[in-house]
């Protein structure tokens, strides 16, 4: 009985991994991951284009001091909206809205590569204590930023994977 039940599972298992062949993770295709570094960006104003070039920073790997490829040109815009309401009529939960327009551009023709734009909603809860809803606003927006820019991540390396269409010189 025991046998028949091992048999039965490593016969699974190998039908089970035999429907992964083929399959190549996104950052498996050539120039994926050496694409990304070569990305450099380029910080929007503000709070929220602060963050989200940090976040993008990290995301992409460029160091620093390195000839940029592309760069990576990005507008913010935060809305924010009270969702939850008490019965004093004070709201205490809000949605923050987080749209960025983003333009690639050649860095050295200065064409554009490819864009795109990126729309991220956090909620987060607001206390009556000035500080503590100064703080959490501020969390909202750097969860906000750091699921903007892993959107964008995914954008560019998917135009990577894809063959990207370098711009005409």
């Amino acid at each position: 009985m025991k046998r028949t039940l091992a048999a039965g599972a490593i016969a699974l298992s190998t039908l089970a991994l035999s429907a992964c062949a083929g399959f190549t993770p996104l950052y498996g295709r050539p120039g994926v991951e050496g694409g990304l570094t070569s990305i450099e960006t380029v910080a929007a104003e503000g709070r929220g284009g602060y963050l989200l070039r940090e976040q993008l920073d990290d995301a992409l790997g460029h160091k620093q001091g390195d000839p940029a490829v592309y760069k990576l040109y990005f507008s913010v815009k935060e809305f924010r909206f009270a969702r939850g309401v008490r019965l004093d009529n004070v709201a205490n939960r809000y949605e923050l809205r987080m749209t960025v327009d983003w333009r690639l551009m050649d860095a050295k023709s200065g064409k554009e590569a490819t864009n795109g734009k990126t729309d991220v909603s956090v909620t987060y809860d607001s206390a009556d204590q000035p500080y503590a809803a100064i703080a959490a606003q501020n969390d909202g927006q750097e969860r906000a930023a750091t699921e903007a820019a892993r959107k964008i991540q995914l954008d560019l390396a998917t135009w990577l994977a894809a063959g990207k269409k370098k711009p005409a010189a």
